[in-house]
C-alpha cells in the first residue's frame, strides 16, 4: 500500500482564513494581525490570561527513539478528536526548529492527516519568531565584546564568558571557534562557541514570560559573564534588555494557526527539550485556555524531560495544572526497547514488546505517584501492529491502573481521535492538584537528587568537584531557590543514552551546574549533552526543492 506524504496531504488540504479561525477561538478580526491568508499573530490586547479557564491537556510519551512515537501527531489528532465530539478545543504547542527541519529528525507540524498547516511556513521561516530571538542573542553577544574591546569598565574575565552567540542550523563546524583575529581594531581574541537558537536562554526566557515587561526584565537578569573577581556580570550590567526586548516585541505574540480540520492552533516558541524546558509559551498556553473548554499541549521528548519540565518548571511559573496526561507509545518503540533490532520492528515480536513494556510502566508510575496526575496511554497505531500485540499491551497495562486507547489519527485525523478525546473528557472529570517532584526551598543538590531517584530510577547522584562549587556559587548568589532543569539524554531514563527499558541501579554524574536566571532555573547537565547539534551523512536539506510556481516538494 503506499501513503501520501505529510507535505502532500497538507498542499492538498483546503485551508480556512484566518479570520474565520479567530472567530472559532473566540477573537475579533481586530484582535489578530493577519500574516497572509492563513497564519497571523495575536497581539497582547487580546490576551486575557484571566479568562483561561479551560480543562489543560498535556500530552507526553515514552523514551523516544528512532521507530517513532508520534507526540505532536496524537497532540493534534486529540484536538481535532475533541471537536469531532462536539467540545470546543485548541492545541499550544512549539514552532520546529530549521536544525531538525534540515538536519534529521524532520518537522514539527504532526504528520498524516493530523497536522497543522500551513506546514512549509510553520516548519521553514514562520512568522520569523526565532530569527529575532536570534537577533537578540547575538546583539548581547556583541555589545558584550565591545564593551571589553572599549576598556572592560566592568572588569570582566574574559576566561569566564559564559553567553554563546546562536543560529538556528546544525553546524557542528560553529561549536568551538576563535573569534577577534586580524587588527587591534577587530576586537579582543578569544575562544567563543555557538548554540543553535533554540537552546538560547533568551529562548527559554521568551518562552516563560508573561508580558513584554516580564520579559524584559528576565532578559535583564541573564547571566553573561563573570567578573575577575568572580562577580557575575548580567545583560543589565551591559544595557542590553531594551534593545533586546525591541527586536522581540512581534515575536512575543504568540501565532494562530489552523489543524487540518480546522481547530485554533497556537504555535509558539520552541526551546530545546535537553538544554531546557521544551515547553510553547506561557502565552500561547494561555492563549488556548481562554480560547476553548479544552486547550492540548505536549512537552518535548519523554515524559522524564518534557513531563517533568512542564510539571516541576512551567506548571509552578505559570500557576497550571494538566487536569490529565496522555502518554504516547506506539508497539515499534517498546519492542525496541526491548532490544528488538530496527530492521525487525515491523515483525511480530510479543517476547521483545514484553522486555520493552517497564520504559511505559515507568512513565506511568512518575506521572501518578511522583507528579499526582491523571494518566491515560494512547498506542499510536502503525500499520505492522499486530492484534496479538496491541492486546499485549492492552493486558500489561491494566495491570499498572491505567485506560489504555488505541489513537489512529495519522491516518484518520480527528475521527481516530474520538475514542481518546471520549476518555480525556471523562478522566477531566477527575482532576485534582498536580504534586512536584522537590520543593523550591531544598538545596539544589537534594532536587537534583530528587529528580534523579524519583523520576529516572537512579541509585546515586555523583556530582563533579565542579559541578559541587556550581551549586556553591548559585546558592551565594541568592540562586538556591530555583526549580532544576536536567539536561540530559532523551533516549534513556539514565544519562547512558544506550540503556533503553526502564535501567535500575545506575548513578546519575552531573558534571555541571549553570545559572540560568533570566529563564528562572539551574541547569544540570549530565552525559555528553551538546547545544549545536550537527547534520547526518544524508541531511533531510538534500531532499527539499521548489519548483517554478514555488511549491515546496521533499519536505517530509
Amino acid at each position: 500500500m503506499s501513503y501520501k506524504s505529510d507535505i502532500e496531504i497538507a498542499q492538498e488540504a483546503t485551508l480556512e482564513p484566518i479570520g474565520k479561525i479567530a472567530e472559532r477561538a473566540g477573537l475579533n478580526p481586530e484582535e489578530i494581525i493577519p500574516y497572509g491568508h492563513y497564519m497571523a499573530k495575536v497581539p497582547f490586547s487580546a490576551i486575557k490570561p484571566e479568562e483561561a479557564k479551560a480543562k489543560l491537556i498535556l500530552v507526553t510519551a515514552i523514551n523516544p527513539t528512532p521507530a517513532g512515537e508520534g507526540k505532536t501527531t496524537t497532540t493534534v489528532g486529540l484536538g481535532d478528536g475533541l471537536r469531532r465530539i462536539g467540545k470546543k478545543s485548541a492545541v499550544a504547542l512549539r514552532e520546529p526548529s530549521l536544525g531538525p527541519v534540515f538536519g534529521v529528525k524532520g518537522g514539527a507540524a504532526g504528520g498524516g492527516y493530523a497536522q497543522v498547516v500551513p506546514m512549509e511556513n510553520l516548519n521553514l521561516h514562520f512568522t520569523g519568531d526565532f530569527h529575532a530571538i536570534g537577533a537578540a542573542n547575538n546583539l548581547l553577544a556583541a555589545m558584550l565584546d565591545n564593551h571589553i574591546h572599549q576598556g572592560n569598565a566592568l572588569n570582566i574575565d574574559t576566561r569566564r564568558i559564559v553567553w554563546n552567540r546562536c543560529v538556528d542550523m546544525n553546524d557542528r563546524q560553529l561549536r568551538n571557534i576563535v573569534i577577534g583575529l586580524g587588527k587591534r581594531g577587530d576586537g579582543i581574541t578569544r575562544e567563543d562557541h555557538f548554540d543553535i537558537t533554540v537552546a538560547s536562554e533568551v529562548m527559554a526566557a521568551f518562552c516563560l514570560a508573561t508580558s513584554l515587561e516580564d520579559l524584559e526584565a528576565r532578559l535583564g537578569r541573564m547571566i553573561v559573564a563573570y567578573t575577575n573577581d568572580k562577580k557575575p556580570v548580567t545583560c543589565a550590567d551591559l544595557k542590553a534588555q531594551g534593545a533586546m526586548t525591541a527586536l522581540l516585541k512581534d515575536a512575543l505574540q504568540p501565532n494562530l494557526v489552523q489543524t487540518l480540520e480546522g481547530t485554533p492552533a497556537f504555535v509558539h516558541g520552541g526551546p530545546f527539550a535537553n538544554i531546557a524546558h521544551g515547553c510553547n509559551s506561557v502565552m500561547a498556553t494561555k492563549l488556548a485556555m481562554q480560547s476553548a473548554d479544552y486547550a492540548v499541549t505536549e512537552a518535548g521528548f519523554g515524559a522524564d524531560l518534557g513531563a517533568e519540565k512542564f510539571l516541576d518548571i512551567k506548571c509552578r511559573a505559570a500557576g497550571l495544572n494538566p487536569a490529565v496526561v496522555v502518554i504516547v507509545a506506539t508497539v515499534r518503540a517498546l519492542k525496541h526497547h526491548g532490544g528488538a533490532d530496527l530492521k525487525d520492528l515491523n515483525n511480530e515480536d510479543i517476547e521483545a514488546l514484553k522486555r520493552g513494556m517497564p520504559n511505559l510502566q515507568k512513565h506511568i508510575e512518575n506521572l501518578q505517584k511522583v507528579f499526582n496526575s491523571n494518566v491515560v496511554v494512547a498506542i499510536n497505531r502503525f500499520p505492522t501492529d499486530t492484534e496479538k500485540e496491541l492486546e499485549t499491551i492492552r493486558d500489561l497495562t491494566k495491570q499498572y491502573g491505567v485506560d489504555v486507547v488505541l489513537s489512529e489519527v495519522w491516518g484518520k485525523g480527528g475521527e481516530g481521535g474520538v475514542a481518546l478525546a471520549e476518555k480525556v473528557v471523562e478522566l477531566c472529570e477527575q482532576a485534582k492538584p498536580i504534586s512536584f517532584a522537590y520543593d523550591l526551598d531544598q538545596d539544589p543538590a537534594q532536587k537534583i537528587e530528587a529528580i534523579a531517584k524519583k523520576v529516572y530510577g537512579a541509585a546515586k547522584v555523583e556530582l563533579t568537584l565542579g559541578a559541587k562549587r556550581q551549586i556553591k556559587e548559585a546558592v551565594e548568589m541568592g540562586f538556591g531557590n530555583l526549580p532544576i532543569c536536567m539536561a540530559k539524554t532523551q533516549y534513556s531514563f539514565s544519562d547512558d543514552p544506550k540503556l533503553l527499558g526502564a535501567p535500575e541501579g545506575f548513578t546519575l554524574t552531573v558534571r555541571n551546574v549553570r545559572v540560568s536566571a533570566g529563564a528562572g532555573f539551574l541547569v544540570a547537565l549530565t552525559g555528553e549533552i551538546m547545544t549545536m547539534p550537527g547534520l547526518p551523512k544524508v541531511p533531510s536539506a538534500e531532499n527539499i526543492d521548489v519548483d517554478s510556481q514555488g511549491n515546496i516538494h521533499g519536505l517530509f
